[in-house]
């Protein structure tokens, strides 16, 4: 059973609701490193009659650390329906993410054969484009990490070796200014559309 993240990086973001759909959330006995796998809720819809509704943005495939007892995230990655929703995702989070980190936003609406990195509000982020494949199988080709070593471990330990990974990451990608990325990204594509009814 997964720790509570009270005293973590992660304490205000669980208060506020935002950590949705944990597949895992706590303390990674291993490291020490507190994580977090999961949605999390950018933006929040306006209940009606006291009814909670889902949130109106939602960051999918969300996979983040922080160290011991820092009070940053220093390691983040999601998927992210549009390029466009990483502005409402930094004003959300942002007083979270460590300006020395390490921030990975996999979109749908990227160039397939593109991959950047820009500063945004102070904080850095590789920008990668994301179609078919997922988060974590991504992130284990860009950290080169064999999936074999990962086998036998619990989803704990896989989020600590992506993190250690994330934190040894150094490959250049080609820099590009937040309006230009914004400017250059595709249409938003229906997240229902061939699926079976």
């Amino acid at each position: 059973m997964s720790q509570s993240l009270e005293n973590s990086a992660f304490s205000v973001l669980e208060q506020q609701g935002r950590l949705l759909s944990p597949v895992f959330r706590g303390t990674i006995p291993s490291s020490g490193r507190a994580g977090f796998r999961g949605e999390l809720a950018i933006r929040f819809a306006q209940n009606v009659a006291d009814e909670a509704r889902p949130p109106e943005l939602l960051a999918q495939q969300v996979i983040t650390t922080s160290e011991g007892s820092s009070r940053r995230i220093d390691f983040f990655s999601c998927y992210l329906l549009s390029f466009g929703y990483l502005e409402p995702l930094a004003e959300a989070i942002g007083d979270t993410l460590s300006p020395t980190g390490k921030h990975f936003i996999f979109c749908n609406n990227i160039d397939l054969s593109r991959r950047y990195q820009m500063e945004y509000q102070g904080i850095p982020f590789h920008i990668l484009p994301l179609d078919e494949s997922t988060v974590y199988n991504e992130l284990l080709d860009l950290f080169r990490i064999e999936r074999n070593d990962l086998k036998k471990l619990d989803t704990a330990n896989k989020i600590d070796r992506l993190a250690t990974g994330a934190a040894s990451f150094t490959d250049p990608f080609p820099p590009i200014a937040y309006a230009d990325c914004l400017a250059g990204m595709g249409p938003v594509r229906d997240p229902g559309e061939n699926r079976p009814v």
